[in-house]
C-alpha cells in the first residue's frame, strides 16, 4: 500500500475500468452468469421448452445442434485449460481488487485519520491500551501497513514514544485479520448495493466526508467483485491435476507455501490481499487448508516491506519500531510454520467445512496468540531494541527542536494577562 498510494491515480482508474469492462466478457463472475444474457444456452433451451408441443416437430428437433459423443481425443480437450484466459481474468480481478482496496483505505483515511491520530496519541498509555487502539485503528484503516506507516511517522515526530509503538504494532496484527473474517462470509450477493450505494453517496454528497464515506463503500464492493472475479477466473483449476497437485505440494511443505505468500504480498504490497485471495480461493476448494495456513503465514512477513520502507530516513526511534515490526512477524511465522498442523486442527475445531473460514480464522487465532504470547515481554524487547539500534546526534537534535516546538505551542495558546 506505501508504493500504490503513490501511482497515478488516474492511470490507475482508467486501467481498472478497462480491466472490469474485459473481465465482464471474458470471465464474469458467478452472480452475474445467472443473467439470461451472459447464457445463450439457457435462452435457447428456454424458448424451445415455451414452445406448444404441436409446433415442436420432428424437422424442428432434427435441426437442433446435437452434441457430438466425446471420444478420447474430445476428453482430452474437455480436460484442456486456456490459460491466457485465465491469466486476463485473475489480472483484471487483482487490479480490480487491489484499486478497490487502495480507494477503501483512502476513504477510510479521509474519514477518520485525524481521529486514528488523537486515538493513537491518547490510548497508548500502557501496552495492553496500545494493541486495543491498534486492533481498533487497523480495522477502521482496513490495513496494518496504514496503521503502522503511521504510527512510524508519529514516533519519527515525537507524537509517539518507541515504547507506545510497540503495543500498537501488536494490535494491527489482530486487527488486519478482522478483514479476513469479513471475506469469509460470503456476502458476494449484496455487492452490486454496495457499489451503487457508493456511486450515489459520491455523485450526491455536498461535503467532502460524504464524499469520501461513497468512495469506502466504492472500494469495498470493488474489492468484492475483484476478488469474485478472481474466483470466476480460476474456475478451470478446479480439475486441473497440475494445479491441485502445487496447491498439495504447497500445503505438505508449509515453509515453501510460506515463500510463495510472502513474495506475493511484497508484489501487491498488502498481506490483507493476499489472505482475502487465499480465503476466497479456498471457499471454491481450489485451495486447501495446509496450502492456505502456509500461504497467510509468509503474508505475515511480506507485509513486513511497507513499514520497513517507511523508516528510511526517519530516525533510530522509527527503525526500532519497524525492526520490531519485522522481527516480531519473522518470529511468529517461523513458530507458526513448525506447528502448521496444529494450527490446522485447531481451526478446524472452531470452525464449519468451509476452508476459507477456517482459514480466516486460523489467522485470528495465530496472531491473537502471538499477541499473548509477546505482550509479557515488551519491556524487555524494548531494552534489546533500544541498544541494537542507539540513539544518534540526529535523533537527539530532533527531539529538542520537537521539545522546543512544542513548547512555542504552549505559550502561544496561553492567554495573555491584561495589565489593570
Amino acid at each position: 500500500m506505501f508504493i500504490l498510494r503513490r501511482l497515478n491515480s488516474k492511470l490507475l482508474a482508467y486501467l481498472s475500468v478497462t480491466l472490469f469492462t474485459v473481465t465482464l466478457f471474458v470471465s464474469p463472475p458467478a452472480f452475474m452468469r445467472q443473467l439470461p444474457f451472459f447464457n445463450a444456452s439457457t435462452i435457447v433451451h428456454a424458448s424451445v421448452q415455451s414452445l406448444p408441443s404441436d409446433f415442436i416437430s420432428a424437422d424442428l428437433i432434427a435441426s437442433a445442434p446435437s452434441e457430438p459423443p466425446l471420444t478420447e481425443e474430445g476428453e482430452e480437450e474437455e480436460k484442456s485449460v486456456d490459460f491466457f484466459r485465465i491469466a486476463m481474468g485473475a489480472i483484471a480481478g487483482l487490479v480490480l481488487f487491489i484499486y478497490g482496496v487502495t480507494r477503501l483505505a483512502e476513504g477510510l483515511e479521509d474519514v477518520g485519520e485525524a481521529r486514528m491520530k488523537n486515538l493513537l496519541s491518547k490510548f497508548t498509555t500502557n501496552r495492553f491500551a496500545g494493541v486495543t487502539t491498534g486492533i481498533v485503528a487497523t480495522t477502521f484503516l482496513e490495513s496494518s501497513s496504514v496503521t503502522i506507516i503511521l504510527v512510524i511517522a508519529m514516533v519519527s515526530a515525537g507524537i509517539l514514544t518507541f515504547v507506545q509503538s510497540l503495543g500498537v504494532v501488536l494490535g494491527s496484527n489482530i486487527g488486519t485479520a478482522v478483514g479476513a473474517q469479513i471475506i469469509s462470509l460470503n456476502i458476494e450477493l449484496y455487492v452490486p448495493i454496495l457499489m451503487f450505494a457508493g456511486l450515489l453517496v459520491f455523485f450526491l454528497g455536498r461535503t467532502e466526508r460524504w464524499k469520501a464515506i461513497g468512495i469506502v463503500l466504492l472500494g469495498f464492493g470493488l474489492m468484492f467483485y475483484g476478488l469474485e472475479a478472481i474466483d470466476s477466473a480460476m474456475e478451470p483449476f478446479r480439475e486441473y491435476e497440475p494445479f491441485l497437485n502445487l496447491m498439495e505440494r504447497l500445503g505438505e511443505n508449509p515453509l515453501l507455501g510460506a515463500l510463495v505468500g510472502a513474495i506475493f504480498t511484497v508484489i501487491v504490497q498488502s498481506s490483507s490481499a493476499t489472505v482475502a485471495i487465499v480465503v476466497t480461493l479456498a471457499g471454491s476448494n481450489l485451495i486447501g487448508l495446509a496450502a492456505g495456513i502456509a500461504i497467510m503465514l509468509g503474508a505475515e512477513i511480506g507485509t513486513c516491506a511497507d513499514t520497513l520502507v517507511a523508516t528510511i530516513g526517519r530516525g533510530s526511534y522509527a527503525l526500532r519500531t519497524g525492526l520490531f515490526h519485522l522481527l516480531f512477524n519473522l518470529v511468529s511465522a517461523t513458530l507458526g510454520i513448525l506447528f502448521a498442523s496444529q494450527l490446522a486442527q485447531l481451526a478446524q475445531l472452531v470452525s464449519g467445512d468451509d476452508v476459507g473460514r477456517q482459514i480466516a480464522n486460523a489467522q485470528m487465532m495465530f496472531n491473537i496468540i502471538g499477541v499473548v504470547v509477546m505482550i509479557g515481554f515488551l519491556p524487555i524487547v524494548a531494552r534489546l531494541l533500544t541498544k541494537l539500534v542507539p540513539e544518534t546526534q540526529a535523533d537527539r537534535e530532533r527531539a529538542q527542536r520537537q521539545t522546543e516546538k512544542h513548547q512555542a505551542n504552549t505559550e502561544t495558546l496561553q492567554p495573555t494577562s491584561v495589565s489593570r
